[in-house]
């Protein structure tokens, strides 16, 4: 809800600024959006005065103006402006923009230009390029006196800074601006202004008036105004209705909406002459429809209630008016409606409509039931000021309900339930300035616009939030015996592990269905898992694999125009064993982008899948250290192009490569698709209650020992192989050992290959000698010679 900060003055007595407003508003727990400065919107625009226009040499219709802006624009000389409107003329004042303001209305930012031939500098502008109204026919007229040079903002008044407050549901008080300076009263930032609210004696019989759907309409009242004048509502009011955003449409109807947001209080305003007989709050009749002001027309149920006459149905009840009643500029005689409708009706029947309204938001919230004779009697007094007229007598049709709970309340659940001990001096202090009456013996009645206050808890809140909920120490709740301790098991710390460590490479997570269709499961080997009851037949087994949902999903990605795709979805595949905690990983399109230093693009392969699947069980802890590269990855994988990690012969912990031509077909997905199934399962758990801490950085005391190695080996052997082979000679010296290039060509004989190997070598206690360094070199030549190895010449 938006108002202004002078609005919120007409009902709090107050010399706190802005800043304290808006911080004291957030700590009430109504939380601020923003704070609007409608004079920034205006800045670069004066009060300026026309010296002098003369007609365009080039166009008829233009004009030449020369203009005074101000003493600090032009070195106090005048300014030349090109205008189009048809009451430019020397001696007006009105509004110039000067070079660089930006217009309201479209954004343009204003430039000197040539016009025809001739320099304009700014703009004299209309009422409707500033958002001032709808006028635009001519440029704006101030009065002779206004002075010159002036801000324009300043000038008119428009500096009021607008608030945007997000009330909450169960703060229907407020809804209105009245009940939002109550809030800021109790908080102590002011006092609360009294309310004029005296009922306006009319002569003769109220207005023929009645209710027969006490439930959805319990109280009806009424008022009548004749001999009314319906033009423009006063100034004030018009601004800040355009400063909330609300366009100004008449006198009456602007009354109407200003009372809405100023006592959150929705009225209705009928032009009498277009009623035939009297108006009736009933339940509408199967058939019934009423073209509702913002031109649309509602079928209605017999749920809903509505405002009709003998003739036909007029207003959707407590939501939105008709058309056929509306009143305009012709209307002399009218009939103010001020009712109570029930909160759950008004609900039901907006949303069975898809209707919503400035009155729906707050009837169905639940307006202040007593407020009703001095809603009334302040908009009647409102019309006969604005618009003239002559009122009639009040009709008052039922009864609101006016009945309030009251509860019973101790002080020392501020504490006990707050976390605040306040004195219960105070606390009776805070309740009385929010409307609530307290007894001697602490029953305590809320007032009737607190319809949300049901309980001792409710008013604990009260009271904290108006002392002040920053002032609640923060603390820990105690741990009662019996309660459990965090119980995540190593498995799922294990995923938590390894879902973090994906997205921190740059794989985006996917979450895919389970159940897949029989071919994408015969395509991954088959599904054990056969549903009994399918939801469909494309979903009709359990998935033996995640790759069938990641490749799915990587084919829409790149339909829709991604480039490349990185995905990944923790899970698990259902084999004939059981369930298994899986990571899958598909990586389609284009691995790299096509560059003027690169050249075309470039896909992914399986060494990309590989390095994923191993970055990723380092991150599960699993060593990847102590793991060979084995055997193919099985059907879903290219034959050539694939692998397994294992830790030994049989522990597989995981499978990638290149995807299968056929599958990716299947799934038409282009070349370059790689993935892998990284299996969290079959990753053995480590000892001890910390496992998996990383180990104290312990660094050697002496450097590391290089040494490079060229073997000759039969094309068969693996790099895999005959790095295990050459780490494995001697376990105490040799940390690591990695091949650094492969050759076949001119002098390596056909059937073989060249295979260069770096060994690091670390001493412990004291550095190698040359004879240990030699020895060391011997035990590798001779274990790489059980791999068929001969040291190339």
């Amino acid at each position: 809800m938006k108002f202004t900060l002078s609005w919120l003055k007409d009902h709090l007595d107050t010399e706190a600024s802005l800043d304290a407003i808006v911080d004291a508003l957030t700590r009430a727990g109504l939380e601020v959006e923003g704070v609007e400065d409608p004079g920034a919107r205006l800045a670069g625009f004066r009060v300026a005065r026309v010296l002098s226009a003369e007609r365009h040499p080039q166009a008829d219709k233009l004009q030449v103006l020369s203009v005074d802006a101000g003493a600090d624009v032009n070195g106090g000389g005048p300014v030349q402006v090109v205008c189009g409107a048809p009451n430019a003329r020397a001696g007006l004042v009105g509004v110039f923009g000067l070079p660089g303001a930006t217009v309201p209305a479209n954004g343009m930012v204003l430039r000197v230009a040539a016009i025809r031939g001739v320099e304009s500098n700014g703009m004299m502008c209309s009422t409707r390029e500033l958002e001032l109204g709808d006028d635009h026919d001519g440029i704006i007229e101030l009065a002779a006196d206004a002075p010159v040079g002036a801000a324009f903002a300043d000038h008119a008044g428009l500096t009021d800074a607008v608030i945007d407050v997000s009330v909450l549901p169960n703060r229907p008080d407020c809804m209105g601006v009245r009940g939002i300076a109550r809030d800021l009263a109790a908080l102590g930032l002011g006092t609360l202004k009294p309310l004029a609210a005296e009922p306006v004696a009319g002569e003769g019989a109220g207005p023929d008036v009645r209710t027969d759907d006490p439930a959805g309409c319990p109280a009806f009242y009424a008022q009548g105004v004749t001999g009314v004048s319906n033009g423009a509502a006063p100034d004030w009011m018009a601004r800040r209705l355009r400063a909330i955003g609300q366009k100004p449409i008449s006198a009456l109807v602007d009354i109407t909406n200003y009372l809405t947001i100023d006592l959150g209080r929705p009225l209705h305003v009928y032009d009498k002459a277009k009623l035939t007989g009297g108006l009736v709050a009933r339940k509408a009749t199967a058939g019934e429809q009423v073209l509702a002001l913002n031109g649309r027309t509602y079928a209605l149920a017999e749920t809903m209630t509505v405002i009709a006459d003998d003739a036909q149905v007029h207003d959707i009840g407590g939501i939105m008016g008709g058309e056929h009643s509306g009143v305009s500029d012709a209307t002399t005689d009218v009939v103010i409606e001020c009712a109570y409708f029930d909160p759950d009706s008004i609900a039901r029947t907006g949303q069975k409509l898809q209707l919503t309204s400035d009155a729906r938001s707050r009837f169905e919230r639940g307006v202040d039931p007593a407020f009703l004779d001095a809603g009334l009697a302040i908009a009647t007094r409102m019309v006969i000021e604005a618009c003239g007229g002559a009122a009639t007598g009040v009709t008052r049709a039922g009864k609101p309900p006016l009945a309030m709970r009251s509860h019973a309340y101790d002080p020392a659940l501020a504490e006990t339930l707050g976390g605040l001990a306040i004195p219960a001096a105070r606390q009776r202090a805070i309740l009385e300035s929010l409307g609530f009456a307290v007894a001697d013996d602490w029953r305590v009645t809320p007032p009737t616009w607190r319809p949300d206050v049901d309980g001792p808890a409710d008013l604990v809140e009260e009271v904290i939030r108006i002392e002040g909920i920053e002032k609640v120490a923060p603390v820990p709740l105690p741990r009662d015996p019996g309660v459990a301790r965090p119980t995540a098991t190593p498995l799922q710390k294990l995923e938590r592990r390894a879902r973090r460590a994906a997205a921190a490479r740059g794989l985006d997570e996917a979450v895919t269905w389970s159940f897949i269709n029989a071919r994408d499961a015969a395509l991954m080997g088959g599904a054990a898992w056969t549903v009994a009851n399918p939801i469909s037949e494309e979903l009709k087994v359990m998935r033996p694999s995640l790759l069938p949902g990641l490749l799915s999903a990587a084919a829409r990605n790149l339909r829709q125009g991604a480039d490349g795709v990185r995905l990944f979805e923790l899970g698990r595949r259902y084999l004939a064993e059981g369930e298994r905690v899986t990571l899958g990983v598909v990586l389609a399109g284009d691995r790299r982008p096509r560059d003027w230093r690169e050249g075309k693009s470039a896909g992914f392969d399986a060494y990309d899948a590989k390095a994923e699947a191993l970055a990723l069980l380092a991150a599960a802890g699993a060593p990847v250290e102590n793991l060979a590269v084995m055997g193919e990855a099985g059907a879903a994988f290219h034959p050539g192009r694939s692998g397994t990690l294992r830790l030994g012969p049989k522990t597989v912990l995981a499978a990638f490569g290149a995807l299968h031509p056929g599958i990716a077909r299947a799934f038409d997905l282009p070349a370059g698709v790689a993935a892998a199934e990284v299996y969290l399962d079959a990753i053995p758990a480590r000892r001890g209650k910390d496992g998996f801490a990383r180990a104290p950085y312990a660094p050697p005391a002496l450097q590391p020992v290089r040494r490079d190695f060229a073997f000759v080996v039969p094309t068969d052997v693996t790099a895999e192989a005959l790095t295990r082979a050459v780490k494995g000679a001697d376990k105490a010296a040799i940390v690591r050992a990695r091949v650094f290039d492969v050759f076949t060509g001119a002098g390596v004989e056909e059937g073989r290959k060249s295979v260069a190997v770096e060994v690091v070598l670390q001493p412990g206690e004291k550095s190698f000698t040359e004879a240990e360094l030699k020895a060391i070199a011997d035990k590798v030549i001779a274990a790489a010679a059980k791999q068929g190895a001969v040291l190339r010449g």
